[in-house]
């Protein structure tokens, strides 16, 4: 991630130079760019940030960077354990380049103007996103799951995996788990080891996309348990690298859904009301289960508040966009009645040097 951080920190020239040239009325910013409001800041231009981590993970990592002395209220319902503070340090002074992480996140928040945008909605997370409202000092505006639809007419990989469609098409309706742990993360041998005796043990139907680093000349069959597929047979599916998630959750043969719990995977289950179960990645102590009897009901909540979720942050940006226009043209307009004072202050002296002097 250093190089990545670097490069992106080079680009500050050149993105000053694009705000010149467009002159957009708003600059949304991702949270390791604390440059990116600045820039904006120097144009007159309104920046707000937006995370895309759920305002629990969110508010429980933050509170060390804005209120360290303050106990963080719901440590009985999340926290981090024994085993996972060093994950924990390393997530926040995770470097690269001059500037600490926590540093970043820290600032591109208290930059922000006036609101932080954030990906989750109020029935999953409200208490959390209230006290992340209180630490920021911000209004926090809720852009909902952004889940895209399933519009098969539009999905251009259809065809590449129809076998997984078809294979999900013969199975009873919830009867399958969906397994698969980000684009991001490989799976260590042990990690292999276990989720397949998991599998295998649980006597359900499975589909497991399974990812190796790109390069590298793996042998699927020989990375799996001896007999491993033989056994579970017409029972489960390994995908080796890409599978259409969005269309797998979204199939009425699927029921369950093992996750890294990345935050979009964590929507998109709800979304598409599948079980979501946590696998220890970095965000594992905060994500949690995802119990089935409000799945359902997460999911039709989700589907029925997306558009309003939308609609109240159109309404959000266009009133700070306005906002800083109203501003601007008060400041040009101080500036003509300061220029037009000075003028008559000017006439005014002289008018009273001549009169004195006649």
């Amino acid at each position: 991630m250093g190089p990545l951080k670097r490069a992106l920190d080079m680009a500050r020239p050149a993105f000053s130079t694009i705000l010149k040239t467009l002159k957009p009325d708003l600059v949304i910013y991702d949270f390791l760019q604390p440059w990116a409001p600045e820039e904006a800041a120097a144009q007159n231009i309104p920046a707000v940030v937006f995370l895309s981590t759920g305002a629990a993970a969110s508010s429980l990592i933050m509170h060390d960077w804005f209120e360290p002395r303050s106990e963080y209220p719901f440590s009985q319902s999340i926290y981090f354990r024994e085993n996972e503070y060093s994950i924990r340090s390393r997530l926040v002074k995770s470097t690269g380049t001059d500037t600490n992480d926590h540093i970043r996140v820290r600032d591109c928040v208290r930059k922000s103007n006036d609101v932080v945008l954030i990906k989750t909605f109020r029935e999953l997370e409200g208490k959390y996103i209230d006290f992340l409202s209180e630490l920021t000092r911000k209004k926090i505006v809720l852009v909902g799951p952004l889940v895209q639809e399933n519009n098969n007419n539009n999905d251009n990989n259809n065809n590449e995996r129809s076998d997984i469609i078809e294979w999900l098409d013969r199975k009873d309706r919830r009867s399958t788990i969906f397994a698969s742990f980000g684009s991001e993360y490989f799976l260590s041998e042990n990690e292999i080891e276990q989720i397949a005796c998991g599998l295998e043990l649980s006597e359900v139907n499975f589909i497991w996309a399974l990812r190796f680093p790109i390069g590298e000349n793996i042998n699927i069959h020989e990375k799996l348990p001896l007999g491993f597929l033989e056994r579970v047979g017409e029972r489960g599916m390994v995908v080796e690298g890409w599978a259409p998630q969005r269309r797998i959750l979204s199939h009425p043969s699927v029921g369950g859904f093992l996750s890294h719990c990345g935050w979009s995977s964590v929507m998109e289950g709800i979304y598409w009301a599948s079980w979501v179960w946590a696998n220890d990645d970095e965000f594992g102590p905060v994500v949690a289960v995802v119990v089935r009897r409000r799945v359902a009901e997460m999911s039709e909540r989700m589907r029925e508040k997306g558009e309003e979720e939308i609609d109240g942050v159109v309404e959000e940006l266009v009133r700070l966009c306005n906002k800083e226009e109203r501003l601007m043209n008060k400041i040009e307009s101080e500036g003509s009645m300061k220029r037009l004072n000075n003028v008559m202050m000017i006439v005014e002296n002289r008018e009273r040097v001549l009169s004195e002097n006649t």
